[in-house]
């Protein structure tokens, strides 16, 4: 069962230091029921850390945070989230031990055959390839029915299949009205989420529907043969080159959105 119509999560003016090295600063992030939010940034953009905190790991904070009890949150970290010296049947039991589930079985069941699992019951997770490991750490997290389902880099390095198998899970659990935070560095990914969250060394850039994010975005970006001074990056054989004083141009996506986000920012070449 998810949490009751009107119910959200969330962090508001987040602040995460560790020692003396500022993890986030002024976070912010509401988490709707049955809606998919994606957490966006590079290497050290403070993504793991804000999960972590969602996961309700304890870590040393300032600001605002609401999220269920740790009985009705569902986790997965980066690169992990399954035993490898259990079987896949026996991954999923103590899951269901841990959570004090009764009757899950039909449950447990049904979400590996989304998985493409179901006919690896028997198999070590450790024998299981890297896709199908994190298709299982993701059928795991969903076992309780969790109202806050928390998914780090789910996605990553997994071949094409198990990406889509691995959203049809996550898209179940929206449907079900779990809130979702899934933290990705695949822009397009992102674009099938309700929300989006920007994060740059660990500060918030901007945050909205992907639709407004681009939308919103100051000037014009557009393809040219080379590239014109600090404002271009390369995508694929072509040039991609933001100008912001620009009107119109041609079609805008989440990934030029978050590169000029950090140009405005930081007002440095990409």
């Amino acid at each position: 069962m998810n949490a009751p119509s009107g119910v959200s999560w969330g962090v508001q003016d987040l602040k995460v230091d560790y020692g003396k090295t500022k993890a986030l600063r002024r976070v912010s992030l509401r988490i709707q029921p049955g809606v998919i939010h994606a957490v966006v940034g590079g290497d050290g953009a403070g993504k793991t850390t804000l999960l972590r905190v969602l996961a309700g790991l304890g870590l040393d904070t300032g600001g605002i945070i609401r999220i269920p009890g740790a009985g009705r949150i569902g986790y997965v970290p980066p690169n992990g989230g399954v035993f490898g010296d259990l079987s896949v049947a026996e991954n999923m039991e103590f899951v269901a031990d841990a959570y004090r589930l009764s009757g899950w079985q039909p449950r447990g069941a049904a979400l590996l055959g989304r998985a493409g699992l179901d006919r690896f019951g028997d198999r070590l997770a450790g024998r299981l390839s890297g896709g199908q490991r994190r298709k299982l750490a993701g059928s795991m997290a969903l076992l309780p029915e969790p109202d806050l389902l928390v998914l780090d880099e789910v996605t990553t390095g997994v071949d094409p299949v198990s990406r889509m198998d691995l959203w049809r899970l996550i898209a179940s659990a929206a449907a079900g009205g779990a809130g979702v935070v899934i933290a990705t560095g695949y822009l397009d990914e992102a674009e099938r989420a309700g929300q989006v969250l920007l994060l740059h060394e660990g500060t918030q850039l901007a945050s909205g529907t992907p639709q407004a994010l681009k939308e919103g975005m100051r000037g014009t970006v557009s393809d040219v043969p080379s590239p014109d001074g600090h404002r271009a990056w390369r995508r694929g054989r072509r040039w991609r080159q933001w100008d912001p004083d620009g009107a119109g141009g041609g079609k805008v996506t989440l990934e030029d959105v978050a590169i000029v986000a950090e140009l405005s920012t930081e007002g440095r070449a990409r």
